[in-house]
C-alpha cells in the first residue's frame, strides 16, 4: 500500500511563474513540474493572484477547486465560474486566465496527453460504515475530514501468488491484518488491482482515474 504524503512534496513554480504546484504523481516521472516530459500528471496548485494559466499544448486538463469558493476561469474568451468540488475539463492548448473574486483558491489538476490517456476526477463523500476501494489506475486524495486507509483483501486477479504463499505455509497462523493508517489533508492513496486499498472515514475524497486510450 502506497501513500503519498502531501506535507513531504516539494513546491515548484508554474511554467509562467503565476503560482506554485505540488506534484502528486506523473508518468513517466519528470525531472521537474516544468519540463512537461510526462504523459499524465496529477498535482495540487495554489492560486493567490489573478493571471494566465500555463499552456500545455497537446494535453487535456481537468481542474477542480478543492479549497476556497470560486475560480473565475476564462478559456478562449468564454467565462466559466468554477465552484468548489466541481471538476471542469478543457484543452491544454487553450488560452486560460483565472480571476479570484472570493479570494485565494487551491485546485487539483489532472493533465493527460490527448489521444494517449484520458483523465477523470470524481468527488465522493466518505462513509464510516462502508470503505471506498481504490483500484489500479486511480489516485484517491483526501480533500476534507478525517480518514484512514487499510490494505484490502487480495482480489481474484491477483490472488494466485497469495494463494501459493498460503499453501506453502499450511498450518501456520494467518498473518495479522495491517493496522489502518491515518490520512492527513491532501494525502493521496495509490490504487491497486491486486489488493485495493480501502479508505474509511468522514469527509470528501477526490478519486482521480487515468485511463489509457486504446487504438
Amino acid at each position: 500500500m502506497e501513500i503519498i504524503r502531501f506535507a513531504e512534496l516539494r513546491s515548484e513554480p508554474w511554467r509562467n511563474g503565476g503560482g506554485v504546484t505540488r506534484e502528486l504523481a506523473s508518468h513517466p516521472k519528470a525531472a521537474s513540474a516544468q519540463d512537461g516530459a510526462w504523459d499524465w500528471r496529477v498535482s495540487i496548485a495554489d492560486v493567490t493572484k489573478a493571471g494566465h494559466f500555463s499552456a500545455f499544448p497537446g494535453m487535456e486538463r481537468v481542474l477542480t477547486v478543492v479549497e476556497g469558493e470560486l475560480l473565475l476561469l476564462t478559456v478562449d474568451g468564454a467565462e466559466h465560474p468554477l465552484e468548489k468540488y466541481r471538476p471542469f475539463r478543457f484543452s491544454g492548448d487553450a488560452a486560460a486566465h483565472g480571476a479570484l473574486p472570493t479570494g485565494d483558491i487551491r485546485d487539483l489538476n489532472v493533465i493527460t496527453r490527448a489521444g494517449s490517456f484520458k483523465g477523470f476526477t470524481s468527488i465522493i463523500e466518505l462513509s464510516k460504515k462502508r470503505a471506498h476501494p481504490v483500484f489500479g489506475g486511480q489516485l484517491a486524495v483526501l480533500l476534507q475530514g478525517q480518514a484512514t486507509v487499510s490494505p484490502g483483501a487480495a482480489n481474484a486477479a491477483g490472488s494466485g501468488a497469495a494463494a501459493s504463499a498460503e499453501d506453502g505455509a499450511e498450518g501456520e497462523a494467518a498473518a495479522a491484518p495491517a493496522e489502518p493508517e491515518a490520512l492527513n489533508r491532501y494525502d493521496a492513496v495509490v490504487g491497486s488491482d491486486t489488493r485495493s486499498p480501502e479508505v474509511l472515514g468522514r469527509g470528501f475524497l477526490a478519486v482521480v482515474s487515468i485511463d489509457r486510450v486504446e487504438g
